[in-house]
């Protein structure tokens, strides 16, 4: 990410016109394609010479190894196709983002929590409808803190750039609680608070279908297009654009899964558009299998393990409706928004010389839904070549679970801040060895205490002894 040029699209939403726009700004750079980020941002896929970018003063562009501003990201993209809150219109998503007339340095999330397909908690600053007409519920989680925290009231659907803003500006102040941020941002600015007399409740929807040809109500249809390579084609792109100019539609939004959609085709122009889309060459409804991944933009050893899973999943006749799937590394620290994670490990210290296979953590989260921000560690230290059974095997799982009785969401948001796990840790590696859990890897079954370990007990990841692990308290 470090290497591409990032264009801002406030909320992922942008119209025809404005798309066509950056299609012809980044062919006078000499690109071809363009891609698409997990904040509904717009990404210039290779080094660009920097003073090329300054003529374009329409965009607003953030570059390649600089520290700017973040893209707000929303829900606007589900309004209207995707089950929501009543009130949170098109229009009213529209109105909000018109507010945030200062672009945030902080990540700002404007989401729905009946909506699957934008992740809830991903910003610094996550402002979630509540069924209140017009009032927001926020959950916090600054840069340095390493846990989210509720905010003690509901804010008012205009005071969401205020509030950002005065966010934004106390941060000198290193506040360290939701309180303080609240006592200083009320001491700051006037806002109209509701109390909150109801935790927010984030009911369970398994994640939709988000490609191809699909009816709005009586007389329209939106379109999902995705990318295998998130490298979308400038000529079709504006092709496209004038395409949705002839059928006045006004505008186009981008997902965090790197495709976009486009709402309010007329039913009269269903066979033109599916005309054009074949003259393109487009292929659409790919396979869920395919669609419910979120990869690191512009890493191909990811697109290639993906690609080795999917065929796995396909030639096993496996279904994954519902679940999603995330691949990451070492190299950042992720806050993950999928139901099942392949954290790619680093390599041991000291063998970086040497060529070696790379092993992979299997995580998924509590209840599969990546909205309780609890992820339990499944296996570590696998091959590559080990992936697919266990990933069919937690597949199964799930749908085992599925349709049970799981545990309230919103009593877990309630307390998750207080809840206190004793665990061990290495000294050597930080593997953290969890009682609650066991250790799959040396067939120590969960609930299994640390004095009940045997004396040869090692490290699942860098073989230290059990001497080598020490007592901490984890605050969940």
């Amino acid at each position: 990410m470090k290497d591409l040029n990032r264009i801002i699209v406030n909320g992922g939403v942008l119209s025809p016109g404005e798309l066509k726009y950056i299609c012809e700004v980044a062919e006078g750079l000499g690109l071809k394609t363009i891609s698409f980020g997990s904040r509904q941002d717009i990404l210039f896929p290779k080094v660009i010479d920097q003073k090329k970018l300054n003529g374009f003063d329409k965009l607003q562009i953030v570059e390649s190894n600089t520290v700017g501003y973040e893209n707000i990201v929303s829900s606007y993209v589900s309004a209207d196709i995707f089950p929501s809150t009543s009130w949170l219109t098109s229009d009213r998503y529209l109105y909000i983002l018109e507010q945030f007339r200062k672009q945030p340095k902080l990540k700002v999330n404007i989401t729905d929590s009946k909506q699957r397909l934008v992740p809830l908690f991903t910003g610094h600053l996550n402002f979630i409808a509540s069924d209140y007409e017009d009032y927001w519920y926020l959950y916090v989680r600054l840069p340095e803190w390493e846990k989210t925290q509720m905010y003690p009231a509901l804010i008012y659907s205009w005071d969401l750039d205020k509030v950002a803003m005065a966010i934004e500006a106390i941060l000198k102040e290193d506040p360290e609680t939701i309180d303080m941020i609240f006592e200083l941002v009320t001491d700051a600015i006037e806002t109209n608070n509701r109390t909150i007399d109801k935790p927010l409740e984030v009911p369970f929807y398994p994640f939709p279908y988000y490609e191809g040809m699909n009816r709005i109500g009586v007389d329209k249809y939106w379109l999902g297009l995705y990318w295998r390579n998130n490298k979308y084609d400038l000529s079709f792109l504006k092709s496209m654009c004038e395409m949705c100019s002839d059928n006045k539609i006004g505008k186009i939004s981008i997902t965090p899964w790197k495709s976009f959609i486009v709402k309010g085709i007329p039913m009269k122009s269903k066979l033109l558009w599916e005309k054009f889309l074949g003259k393109h060459g487009i292929n659409v409804r790919h396979s869920m299998l395919e669609l419910n991944w979120h990869l690191p933009v512009a890493n191909k050893d990811a697109i290639k393990l993906k690609k080795f899973l999917v065929t796995n999943f396909d030639k096993n006749d496996i279904s994954t409706y519902g679940l999603t799937f995330g691949i990451t590394d070492y190299t950042r620290k992720a806050y993950y928004f999928t139901s099942i994670v392949i954290e790619k490990n680093a390599l041991p210290k000291g063998l970086s010389d040497f060529k070696i296979r790379d092993t992979y953590n299997l995580l998924y989260a509590k209840n599969f839904d990546p909205n309780t921000r609890e992820y339990i560690m499944h296996v570590q230290d696998v091959d590559k070549m080990e992936l697919p059974s266990l990933l069919m095997e937690l597949s199964q799982l799930y749908f085992e679970e599925l349709g049970t009785e799981r545990e309230d969401l919103s009593s877990s948001m309630s307390v998750i801040d207080t809840i206190e796990e004793e665990v061990y840790q290495c000294k050597e590696c930080l593997t953290i060895y969890s009682e609650m859990y066991g250790d799959i890897t040396q067939n120590i079954d969960p609930n299994t205490s640390f004095e009940n370990l045997p004396k040869d007990y090692l490290c699942s990841l860098c073989e230290s002894p059990k001497n080598s692990f020490e007592k901490k308290i984890f605050v969940k």
